[in-house]
């Protein structure tokens, strides 16, 4: 029970050099975190990624649980006095968490069972005799077994077939024989909980009623669907395969023949198989199909939101953001180019109230008065009626007086060019604006505000806004309350981590929000530095990290590189090159008779650089070659440019919709049937994965990603149910 067989299991399970997964494993225990190692420690990795590396932790952690669990199998044998060096040789040897259950199951304490009460009675040799099946006459056999524990010779056999049920269902034999047989050809089948078919609350699972299918073919998000129409009382699940083949292999083993000892043993095999071994294989099959599911869903989940906080930036520019709504008005805000509040304020250009006019005169004051230079409109209620009015505004179709372009002329400002006007998704605004996080930034601030500033702070960072709020309520992905929460919430922080570091933190503006997720800090160390650079201003150095109060060496190595100073003294500290590697780049520059910051500037110089000369048995060319890309373009963001969107301006609820019309949409969230996009109407539309392509895909991912800016054509409408069928097919 070493770790050291840990590095070939691993290897042996993923398909990656033995060499490398040791590799990797001996950082994880140095304590380094996943974006370090990817990011710094390619020469000891074999230049694994992030999700390789991830791999290898998960299946590391899975070992370590193993590990422990055998240490609880090993000494309960012990102490009942049952270990044989055969059994401990097993137990060493095996890092299968079923087969070692099933080597433990004899041996496991476990309520009185039926099997138990006949053992105290003295009833096991009885059993062991009817299992050989040697004896011409059981109940002759059976009659010396009774007595004043035992009443009869019925008594007798009965109690003896119970052990032998048991014996049946615990033997490792027979439980991978019906895992065999469920693996092949169990059915998952789903029927509605008969006194409540007729309500409404059960009619949203209508489609699983009557629905019967092979488990190996239950699509991850049809199980989970079934298992939470189960859990709210509204189906009842079940999977089993063919209960009478099932039965009669087991017997083939058991029974040797047709006599009154093969009879009692089939009987009891029967017995053992309907009450012991389906149930608990059921049970497993029900786990092990629950979580596929919940692994496939959080994938699924993980990757939406990997998409969704890489989202192209604006970038730092003044915004105005606005809430749309229509009683309560919408919410602005007027937000400077590292996004703090300037100013909010409503207005009203909407029915009921309808003060359009008095809205158009605001926005352009506001617009002047904070040199606004993009416009951010949440995509909720009252969304498209809100960017047709300002962009309206911005095109001065309402007669105010207060041109924009006369206003300024006439002041002596600069003149305000038009400012863009974007639609962003609003999927979590609220539960930002009442969470702690909010409350701490804005505490003299009602949450309508707050929610209008974080609608206009992700259309300039969508990193830096969507980390504060709880990814499940980001709304991409599916069933993401179904799955196992402990799993999911370590698979959406690796996400989030991995998307911060991959995109670096500006060391002088990043919230500590932000910064919770750089390599190395977490919450302590990531208010310590917001506390430090409070009491002595902006950083001007990475060095100066160490002098913040716990952040050592250790964790100093591990988020240097992730973080950035602009405008620093030495270039580097603005680039991801690693403090580890500052001395190996001034060699660089010394070399070529220059600065750092020229080698940064004259490509011929970077060109003329012999990386050869510079390996040595730490640095490889895999860490050259990534200085040398980091020096072409020191800081670069690797998200994409912004591109601004506009809706079919002849389309604005579902009944404008007709079949047939070709419409420009944006996916906002991806399953695995399919991908949602928005095209404007309040009700999101539906493209089946059997409409995204003339070709047979295996997932949507392979098509779309979130928010890209597709053309969609209608292909049905329901109305009853506001449900739109898009295709893109053809289009």
């Amino acid at each position: 029970m070493q770790k050291n067989v840990f590095p070939l299991l691993i290897a042996t399970q993923l398909g990656i050099s033995e060499k490398y997964v040791a590799g990797t494993l001996a950082l994880i225990d140095e304590g380094c975190t996943i974006p370090f190692i990817a990011r710094y420690r390619k020469e000891r990795t074999g230049g694994l990624d992030e999700i390789q590396i991830a791999a290898i932790s998960d299946r590391y952690e899975k070992l370590l649980d193993i590990q422990k669990r055998k240490e609880t199998v090993v000494k309960t044998i012990t102490e009942l006095d049952k270990m044989t060096p055969q059994l401990q040789e097993r137990i060493d040897k095996c890092w299968d968490a079923t087969e070692l259950e099933d080597i433990y199951l004899p041996y496991k304490p476990k309520r009185r069972t039926r099997a138990q009460v006949a053992r105290e009675q003295g009833l096991e040799p009885l059993a062991l005799l009817i299992m050989k099946q040697r004896e011409r006459d059981p109940e002759h056999a059976a009659e010396r077994y009774v007595g004043q524990s035992v009443a009869s010779v019925e008594e007798a056999i009965k109690g003896a077939q119970d052990i032998i049920a048991e014996t049946v269902s615990e033997d490792e034999r027979s439980r991978q024989q019906l895992r065999n047989a469920f693996t092949r050809q169990a059915i998952i089948s789903s029927k509605v909980v008969k006194a409540k078919a007729d309500t409404e609350e059960a009619s949203k699972y209508s489609d699983y009623f009557d629905w019967s299918e092979p488990l190996k073919r239950c699509s991850s998000h049809r199980l989970l669907a079934m298992r939470r129409g189960e859990a709210e009382g509204f189906l009842r699940i079940s999977i089993s395969p063919d209960d009478q083949e099932a039965c009669e292999r087991l017997k083939r083993h058991y029974v040797y023949g047709n006599t009154a000892c093969g009879k009692l043993v089939a009987e009891a095999i029967d017995d053992g198989y309907k009450r012991l071994l389906k149930p608990a294989i059921e049970t497993e099959f029900t786990t092990l199909s629950k979580e596929k599911a919940d692994e496939e869903a959080i994938r699924v989940f993980a990757e939406n939101l990997r998409q969704l906080l890489l989202s192209a930036p604006l970038g730092q520019k003044r915004v105005m953001g606005i809430d749309p709504g229509f009683r309560t008005g919408c919410k602005v805000v007027c937000l400077d180019a590292q996004g703090n509040l300037l100013h909010h304020d409503v207005i009203m250009p909407h029915p009921p109230v309808n003060k359009r006019t008095e809205a158009a005169i605001t926005l352009q004051r506001l617009i002047q008065k904070f040199q606004i230079e993009a416009i951010s409109i949440g995509n909720g209620t009252a969304s498209r009626e809100t960017d047709t009015f300002v962009k309206d505004v911005l095109a001065h179709k309402y007669n105010v007086g207060t041109d924009l372009k006369a206003t300024t002329a006439k002041s002596g400002a600069p003149e305000v060019p038009t400012p863009q006007v974007f639609v962003v998704s609003e999927a979590g605004a609220s539960v930002y604006s009442a969470s702690k996080v909010a409350r701490d930034e804005f505490p003299n601030e009602d949450v309508t505000v707050r929610g209008a500033v974080s609608i206009g702070r992700r259309l300039m960072d969508p990193l830096a806004e969507l980390v504060k709020i709880d990814p499940k309520s980001i709304g991409v992905g599916q069933y993401q309350h179904d799955v196992d929460q402990s799993k999911l919430k370590h698979s959406l922080d690796q996400t989030v981590e991995s998307c911060v570091n991959s995109v670096g933190v500006d060391l002088n503006t990043a919230s500590q929000h932000l910064l919770m997720y750089v390599s190395g800090l977490g919450a302590t160390l990531a208010k310590n530095i917001v506390d430090y650079r409070r009491e002595h201003g902006a950083f001007t150095s990475r060095a100066q990290l160490l002098k913040v109060p716990r952040l050592g060496p250790s964790a100093y190595q591990q988020c240097a590189g992730f973080l950035r100073i602009r405008n620093a003294k030495d270039p580097l500290d603005n680039s991801a090159v690693h403090p580890e590697r500052y001395q190996l780049v001034e060699q660089m520059a010394k070399d070529q008779g220059c600065t750092v910051a020229d080698l940064i500037s004259h490509k011929e110089k970077r060109e003329a650089i012999q990386l050869s000369r510079y390996v040595t048995p730490d640095v490889g060319m895999p860490t050259l070659n990534d200085i040398l890309a980091e020096l072409e373009k020191p800081g670069r963001d690797p998200r994409e440019a912004l591109e601004a969107f506009e809706f079919d301006k002849n389309v604005s609820t579902i009944d404008d919709l007709v079949e047939g019309m070709i419409l420009p949409g944006i996916v906002t969230n991806i399953t695995n049937f399919g991908a949602f996009v928005d095209i404007g109407v309040h009700h999101d539309g539906l493209v089946h994965i059997s409409q995204m392509a003339n070709r047979r895909i295996a997932h949507p991912l392979d098509v779309v990603k979130l928010h890209q800016h597709v053309q969609v054509r209608v292909i049905e409408v329901d109305h009853r149910r506001q449900r739109i069928s898009l295709s893109m097919k053809g289009v």
